[in-house]
This record gives structure tokens, C-alpha cells and sequence, in this order.
């Protein structure tokens, strides 16, 4: 080994005798140049123990390989495991992943839209903040970077969205809990954070009127993704209140559930559907921690995995065709059914 610190591909290309344009052909794929060519390279990349800056390569490709991931809240465990399933996959498909999260504040979300066009993806994975992004600023993004938007849907934007089925997996949860014990009430935030949410509501509302009971909505003040918090204290007032009115609980998504469930534990309350319970507390999305809870949380699972790669077959798909799709697609994946000690 040389040992002298070699600043960049031009300084490695004079040393090793090798022209500029075929190391670079070089570190964009090695079996593009003839194999003599390629043992001279690879010789010269161990004497000198050079390593190119493969993200320049990459931004000077025409087409680079990067593939950016936009989420709403890195720190929901959804979106983080979204994310790990879209990275890792990514990265076996030899594109680079570029992750950002906009936290809940449509200003960064902008920002972050901005930055990713700046760095000439291949194509962009987006779960946008919904009623509260900047539709215009979307709507441009995705008109000049080939966009797939996944689990927050926003009406035509987009070359396809990828998300779950709320209308089933809501109906499902409805009627098994109708099934097994009193109808249940639904605990939702008056501001929601989440399309989803809304979606819920709708899907609560139609699988009550369906099965012949009136819905029993408990809305509760709150806005972003401190769900565990706002479910908590909304449990504490109701319990220390009137209650709710049935006993039996629909949270419109599982970390709602988890505050309730602490609010239960610290009223007094038991919780689950053995005999000498108090009521019954059910959820929606299959939190990762959901069957850690005490009693462990009953649920309606997302299919995380799915998601993540059809989301990514898509944008791959969609770089393939040159940036557009023939059609836009709207691809729902169906909730199960996780019946656990809560409910």
C-alpha cells in the first residue's frame, strides 16, 4: 500500500495510468471494462487504497440511483419499520436510499421535497402529512420527480398510492367486537394527525349503521403524533367522568389504545374479555409493541412488509417506463384480524 492520501478519481486515474473516463466506467460497473483493464484498476484501488465518493459518482450518473423516502414521523414505530423494510430492499436492488422525516411540520416537508430535487433522485417514496402539507408544493414535486405516495393518500398525486384498506380492516374490527360483547365507542382525536384517520371515522361510522347500532363517537382534543399522551389523558377524564358509553373501545390506531390502557391501569380499571373485566380495549395498525402491552393489545394488523415492496416495485417500475406510469394505481392491502387479551 502507497500510503499517500488520494484526493479524487482524476488524482487516482494519473497515478494508476488509467484514463479518467474509464475509471469512472469502471466504478459505474466494473463489467463494463475488459478484464486486463479491470485488474489494473483493482491492483491500483490496493496500492493506493483509494475509495471513490460513490454518492458523487452517483450524482453525476444521468439517471442516479438514488431512491428518497419521505415519512411524517420517523419516530412512529409504522413508519420506521416502513422505512427499514423500503431501505433494506433498496439497497439489495443496488439503488441508494435517502430517508428524511418531515415531523409533523408542513414547512420541513416542503423543505425536504426541495432538498430531494436537488439531488436528481431516480424516484421518490412519500408519505405526505395530508390536509396539513402544502398541496401545491406536492403537486410540483411530483409532476418533476417520478413519485409513489404510500399510507397517506392525497386525491391524483402521485404515479400510484399504496396503503391499507381501512374500510375493511375497520369493518372487521367492528364486527368481531359487536360479535363478541357490546358495540363498541370510537376514540379519536378532534384534530386528527393522519389521513387515515378520517378514513377510520368514516369506515367506524358505516360498520355500526351497518350491523344496526348507532355510532358512539368520543372525540378528544389533541394534535400530532403524541398519541400515547393524548390517549392517556383522554382516558383519565372519561374514567374520572361519565366513562364511556359502552364498555368496549375502538381506538383509531394502536398508540391511542396504548395511552388508554395506562389511564385504565392507573383508574383501577381491569381491562380485557375474561369474566370481571370492566370493559374492553381494541385498536387499529398492529403497533410493534402492541402484544408487549398489559393485557396484550387486540388489534387489526397493517401488512407492513407488503407495503414497503410494492411501494418500491412501483417506483422502480415507474423509473423503468421513463417516469411515468400508463395509469395512476391506487394498491390497498387488507387488515387481520390480531385477537389478543384486551379485548
Amino acid at each position: 500500500m502507497d500510503g499517500r492520501r488520494i484526493k479524487n478519481m482524476e488524482e487516482f486515474a494519473a497515478l494508476s495510468g488509467i484514463s479518467r473516463p474509464t475509471v469512472s466506467k469502471y466504478f459505474n460497473d466494473p463489467t463494463s471494462v475488459r478484464q486486463a483493464t479491470r485488474k489494473r484498476i483493482e491492483a491500483a484501488l490496493e496500492q493506493y487504497d483509494y475509495r471513490p465518493n460513490i454518492f458523487a459518482v452517483n450524482q453525476n450518473r444521468r439517471n442516479t440511483k438514488n431512491i428518497g423516502i419521505v415519512v411524517p414521523y420517523l419516530a412512529d414505530p409504522f413508519f420506521a419499520e416502513i422505512a427499514r423494510n423500503i431501505e433494506q430492499r433498496c439497497i439489495e436492488a443496488g439503488y441508494f436510499p435517502i430517508l428524511f422525516s418531515s415531523h409533523g411540520e408542513k414547512e420541513l416537508e416542503t423543505d425536504v421535497l426541495d432538498t430531494l430535487r436537488s439531488l436528481k433522485p431516480a424516484g421518490v417514496l412519500l408519505a405526505p402529512l395530508g390536509r396539513r402539507s402544502d398541496r401545491g408544493a406536492v403537486e410540483r414535486f411530483c409532476h418533476d420527480v417520478p413519485t409513489i405516495l404510500f399510507d397517506s393518500e392525497m386525491d391524483a398525486l402521485g404515479e400510484a398510492f399504496v396503503g391499507s384498506n381501512n374500510p375493511q380492516s375497520v369493518g372487521l374490527m367492528v364486527e368481531y367486537l359487536c360479535r363478541t360483547g357490546e358495540p363498541p365507542s370510537f376514540l379519536e382525536m378532534k384534530a386528527p394527525t393522519n389521513p387515515n384517520a378520517r378514513k377510520r371515522h368514516a369506515a367506524y361510522v358505516a360498520a355500526m349503521e351497518r350491523f344496526g347500532h348507532a355510532p358512539m363517537l368520543v372525540r378528544v382534543p389533541g394534535a400530532g403524533w403524541d398519541f400515547e399522551r393524548i390517549g392517556y389523558e383522554a382516558g383519565m377524564r372519561q374514567l374520572a367522568g361519565a366513562g364511556f358509553p359502552t364498555d368496549t373501545v375502538l381506538c383509531s390506531n394502536d398508540r391511542l389504545a396504548i395511552g388508554l390502557l395506562a389511564a385504565a391501569f392507573e383508574s383501577g380499571r381491569r381491562v380485557g374479555h375474561q369474566d370481571g373485566s370492566d370493559f374492553r380495549i381494541a385498536g387499529h395498525d398492529d403497533h410493534p409493541f402492541a402484544r408487549y402491552t398489559s393485557p396484550s393489545l387486540t388489534t387489526v394488523s397493517q401488512d407492513y412488509a407488503a407495503i414497503a415492496e410494492k411501494s418500491l416495485s412501483l417506483i422502480f417500475e415507474t423509473i423503468e417506463a421513463g417516469g411515468t406510469l400508463d395509469e395512476r394505481r391506487t394498491i390497498l392491502f387488507e387488515g387481520k384480524l390480531v385477537m389478543r387479551m384486551s379485548a
